[in-house]
């Protein structure tokens, strides 16, 4: 079973293009599958039937999760959104198998997808947005990356994969715009703005070139040792910054992307517009904005009409 699970996984990452974030995920289902399934003697996928599938996701709808980032585990079941994960890991899986005829059948279509609740994305206001973006008081240059990647995460809405990734290569600043590699190893260029463009041309002139050593990579923000910034560090940077800008809440560089989006829509940005500045290959992605937007109108009605 575990070869035809590398197969689909070759096939994933190279010839459909998915995150290596995807890969992973779906590494860790189907392999949690086939372990499960073998005690019950199953040790051909063409045994399976949907009755296996059904009790499998029972399974994993019961399955404690550990907590992210830690390794302890949490009570209570699996997510409405993580047990949506496995069914769809499946049903791609299966697709696969039969479309290459390693089985004849695909129990796994019937699988009924459960209903995913969509959470609103939580924005930082334009008050909040002018305190973090404020120009470092220690331009060091470890607050020059800072300031620089805070900056392009909120003028071009990039995710924080797209940020820790961006090379040199991709910045074009003197006309105004990055290129980067978004999920699906898609490319797309993304304005950048004359704040952000400054800030980085600081960073790059000032910055940088005390990070550089032999061995450094092509990446635009670099760790305190000069390599490659991971996305944990640069979550717990963003975090730092978010503490010295005195905002008493948790942000994280996601919500600078749905800032970048909100902002956008509440100045009269088209949503068509603001789908291809984030790479969403949905425009119904997308329209989850204007849902914060429309409730944004209601708290504002809420508190200043005089018969809310």
């Amino acid at each position: 079973m575990e070869t035809l699970i590398e197969d689909f996984l070759l096939h994933c990452g190279h010839e459909r293009g998915q995150s290596p974030r995807t890969v992973k995920t779906y590494a860790a289902i189907l392999g949690r599958f086939a372990l499960w399934a073998q005690p019950r003697g199953v040790t051909e996928w063409k045994q399976v039937e949907l009755s296996l599938l059904r009790d499998f996701i029972g399974f994993e709808r019961e399955r404690p999760a550990k907590s992210e980032g830690r390794g302890r585990r949490r009570r209570g079941p699996l997510s409405t959104e993580s047990v949506y994960l496995s069914i769809s890991a499946l049903r791609a899986f299966y697709k696969y198998a039969e479309r290459e005829g390693f089985v004849s059948g695909n129990p796994a279509q019937h699988l009924s997808l459960p209903r995913r609740w969509k959470r609103l994305p939580k924005g930082l206001s334009h008050e909040e947005i002018k305190r973090l973006l404020a120009p470092p008081v220690e331009p060091d240059a470890h607050r020059l990356c800072d300031h620089a990647l805070l900056e392009l995460a909120y003028a071009s809405g990039l995710r924080l994969s797209e940020l820790c990734g961006i090379r040199m290569e991709q910045l074009h600043l003197d006309a105004g715009f990055v290129s980067v590699i978004g999920k699906g190893n898609k490319e797309r260029v993304v304005p950048a703005g004359r704040a952000a463009i400054g800030a980085i041309h600081r960073y790059l002139n000032e910055g940088r070139p005390k990070l550089v050593h032999p061995r450094t990579p092509a990446q635009v923000f670099l760790s305190h040792r000069g390599g490659k910034m991971s996305p944990v560090t640069m979550w717990r940077r963003v975090r730092n910054a978010v503490r010295r800008a005195g905002i008493e809440r948790t942000v994280t560089p996601h919500m600078l992307r749905h800032s970048f989006a909100t902002h956008l829509l509440e100045h009269g940005a088209d949503l068509r517009v603001i789908q291809e500045l984030l790479g969403h290959a949905s425009i119904a992605t997308t329209e989850v904005y204007t849902h914060v937007t429309d409730q944004r109108l209601k708290d504002v009605h809420r508190k200043y009409h005089p018969r809310p």
